[in-house]
């Protein structure tokens, strides 16, 4: 086991190595405009702008450029030995080479942000919270409700029951995201809104003169809602199948010939070994909302990873969207990681 996920690890940072070049590229490389005055503005001096330029590396070759990055985004890397470097990157020293350079270790560096020259570190970590609360809500009731209706709907194949959650997950899978989103929150968060007492815009905190800080419980409803309308179609489509599936097999015949009952053989041996796909598609989706749900967080103006994204978008702030993107990738990787771990505890027949 330890030997398979070291090899797993090992992997995941040959496909990070490949993710942060294309960051690199795109947002440091490319760019459609001089980064100098997206951080400054246009109304400033050329000694400012060209400080700001060496501030940056924009003053380095491209190669150079790129392995400064890269120091920069590894958790162990070389530094100058100073107290505005150890301020900037708040490293620990393990080995010095001499009085000016030195081996650290430290949290990856994604820099600062072109307009509110925050650490987009502390930005995406302080985003990340409402982003995961909204994705783990949401692929609970995704996954406890998909897998119930697909495993209603093999157990009464061609039957009413069958043809309904078909039927209904067929709706969820064709409706995209930001249409159901605008049109959930223009219902019940504008026409019903006597009613229901939601709103379209649904901060995560409330601020009480008196009161202080709250966490507004009620504003999770309509975006888990939206949230988790496609993928518990895709899990009630894919329980379906691999329970059909499962259930024509050899030893499903075989459990009911000795006698067992029915709820016995499909709690034990059909559902078990016809989660595979069904854990494949959660994870999945999980590791998709939580890097993100961009447009039902800007929809529903909830403070997460995929709003401050795309905020970061329409100014122009690419530190921002380029670390945003580098965490999406490292939650897929551990995800996955992760998820061929569950394998091989939830089907014996799967071997490392």
């Amino acid at each position: 086991m330890i030997q398979f996920v070291l090899k797993r690890v090992l992997q995941s940072v040959f496909v990070l190595f490949g993710v942060v070049t294309i960051v690199f590229v795109l947002f440091f490389v490319m760019l459609p405009a001089d980064t100098a005055r997206l951080t400054v503005g246009q109304r400033t001096d050329a000694k400012t702008i060209d400080n700001i330029r060496k501030e940056l590396y924009l003053d380095q070759p491209i190669w150079r450029q790129y392995f400064l990055y890269l120091n920069d985004l590894s958790p162990l890397s070389i530094h100058k030995n100073n107290k505005e470097e150890h301020e900037k990157y708040h490293y620990r020293e393990i080995f010095t080479f001499s009085s000016n350079d030195v081996l650290v270790v430290k949290s990856p560096y994604l820099r600062r942000s072109y307009q509110t020259k925050k650490e987009v570190n502390a930005m995406l970590m302080d985003a990340f919270p409402g982003t995961f609360i909204l994705a783990t809500l949401s692929i609970i009731i995704a996954s406890l409700i998909g897998m119930f209706l697909g495993i209603i709907a093999a157990l009464n194949q061609n039957t009413f029951l069958d043809t309904g959650s078909v039927f209904a997950s067929v709706i969820g899978i064709s409706a995209p995201s930001f249409f159901a989103g605008i049109v959930i929150a223009y219902i019940f968060g504008f026409l019903l809104s006597d009613y229901t007492g939601l709103s379209i815009v649904s901060p995560m905190w409330d601020y009480d003169p008196y009161t202080g800080k709250h966490f507004m419980l009620k504003s999770l409803i309509l975006p888990v809602i939206t949230l988790s309308i496609r993928p518990m179609a895709i899990i009630t489509q894919i329980t379906r199948s691999s329970m059909l599936d499962v259930m024509n097999q050899d030893y499903i015949r075989t459990a009911y010939a000795k006698g067992l009952n029915k709820t016995k053989v499909i709690a034990k041996h059909a559902l078990r070994n016809a989660l595979n796909p069904v854990v494949t598609s959660i994870s999945g989706w999980f590791a998709e909302l939580l890097a993100g749900s961009f447009f039902i967080e800007y929809i529903f103006g909830w403070k997460g990873i995929g709003k401050i994204t795309v905020d970061a978008l329409n100014k122009f702030d690419f530190p921002v969207v380029a670390g945003a993107v580098l965490m999406t990738a490292l939650i897929f990787i551990v995800i996955n990681i992760f998820v061929d771990i569950i394998y091989t505890l939830i089907d014996p027949r799967v071997k490392i």
